[in-house]
């Protein structure tokens, strides 16, 4: 891990080593949709054979499938996946979902909530398949009352969709499950083919060609975010305990990408840390992938105390904040951007990747400074209701009319004055 000392040094270099976008993906990605907005399932079954080396005449998993995963997977994941999504929606069942109606001097005003009729979500496979992303994704949206909720998640070579997601989606009620990943699934996503009918919204991560497509099929469709590559900023003191704090940054950074930081006012802990990493690396199956996100883009930051430390978190926006430190509901006020928080040595974030309660797909690539992790308004329209009275035209109207001509909308004034009184009018 490369040490920045001081927040002035880390505000500047934290993100040095973000992604660029890849103009020659972003030309494949536009090459995809096209062909798939052109061509509909011939050019995905072609694109599908290229891409996942896999010929499918059907892209829908057929029914006797679910079947064949409920009994290959072990009951005490079964359980396991079950509980994980028990909590996920009691904990987004607790959200204000609600709109609202006022009643003033005979006028209405109000707020209607309505559901997306159609979401997709997108479940990557690639080489483990994410099947808590499916939890993560669709609950949220079956809460919000989503009317049908469909996934799309990559084949692997035999054709076949992991059983462990089957068995995730079965658990939901969700039946429809597409064989397709990459940007050609976003683009039948996006604008339906013979056989897969449009969405309203894609929700979910994916490798930069899925984020690329998601970004240029926005418009067509919603989309959630454009979530990158997973990263974690630990805040920890002296008080914190070196194996945990070593622990949570190599969970993170065992994702492909992955970016690891530590901010610290301990020099001791900070060579601590170091040297634990190192030893936790020797023992860890995904060592290849860590180790690659610890030596190319982990940081750690020595700053002067917490309150500086802070500093650092804000301007780094994380998508997961852990604080690793004696008192952590201390700094909570001070928090202004983070994707998730995850308090104290218990509330470990990798939990909260499967069973702590909020969804994990949340902001990445600095974007906590202006958006939120999925959750349950992400998956609703709020239509505002207007039903005014006669006694509250006549006092708003003669200003609005003003406010319409001052920006030379002529027709706008007359619409409100052609219901004014003409004592209203003359005023």
């Amino acid at each position: 891990m490369r040490v920045l000392y001081g927040k002035g040094e880390a505000k500047r270099d934290l993100r040095r080593g973000a992604a660029r976008e890849d103009a020659a993906a972003r030309n494949s990605v536009s090459a995809t949709l096209k062909r798939i907005r052109e061509e509909g399932d011939a050019a995905l079954r072609e694109l599908t054979e290229r891409f996942d080396g896999v010929d499918l005449t059907d892209n829908l998993v057929p029914e006797e499938a679910f079947a064949r995963a409920e009994r290959s997977v072990p009951p005490e994941l079964k359980s396991a996946i079950a509980r994980s999504a028990q909590r996920v929606r009691a904990f987004h069942e607790k959200q204000p979902a609600g709109g609202f109606l006022e009643q003033i001097d005979g006028s209405l005003l109000g707020q209607l909530v309505r559901p997306l009729a159609r979401v997709a979500c997108y479940v990557p496979g690639g080489s483990a398949p994410l099947f808590s992303t499916l939890l993560m994704t669709a609950v949220p949206a079956q809460v919000a009352g989503v009317k049908e909720v469909v996934v799309a998640t990559p084949p692997r070579k035999d054709g076949n969709v992991a059983p462990e997601i089957l068995v995730a989606a079965s658990l939901l009620g969700i039946t429809k499950v597409y064989r397709m990943g990459g940007a050609q699934a976003v683009a039948a996503l996006a604008y339906g083919t013979q056989t897969i009918p449009k969405v309203d919204k894609i929700v979910g991560p994916g490798n930069r060609f899925v984020v690329l497509a998601k970004q240029l099929v926005y418009g067509e469709v919603g989309v959630e975010a454009l979530p990158g590559p997973t990263e974690t900023l630990v805040l920890a003191d002296a008080f914190a305990d070196v194996q945990h704090v070593a622990a949570d940054l190599l969970a993170q950074a065992e994702h492909v990408g992955a970016q690891p930081v530590l901010v610290t006012p301990s020099r001791e802990l900070l060579e601590e840390v170091e040297k634990e990493l190192e030893q936790q690396l020797k023992t860890l199956s995904t060592r290849e992938s860590a180790q690659e996100s610890v030596e190319m883009r982990g940081f750690a930051v020595l700053v002067e105390n917490l309150a500086e430390g802070l500093e650092v978190a804000n301007a780094y926006a994380p998508e997961h904040l852990c604080l690793l430190v004696k008192d952590p509901w201390a700094l909570v006020p001070h928090v202004e951007h983070a994707g998730g928080i995850f308090l104290g040595e218990y509330s470990m974030e990798a939990l909260g990747d499967y069973a702590a309660g909020p969804s994990h797909v949340m902001p990445t690539g600095g974007t906590a400074r202006f958006s939120s992790a999925l959750n349950v308004r992400d998956f609703q329209k709020v239509i505002p209701l207007v039903n005014l009275g006669q006694k509250t035209l006549q006092d708003i109207g003669p200003y609005a009319a003003k406010m319409a001509r001052a920006e030379g909308l002529e027709a706008h004034a007359r619409a409100i004055e052609s219901r004014l009184s003409p004592i209203e009018m003359k005023d």
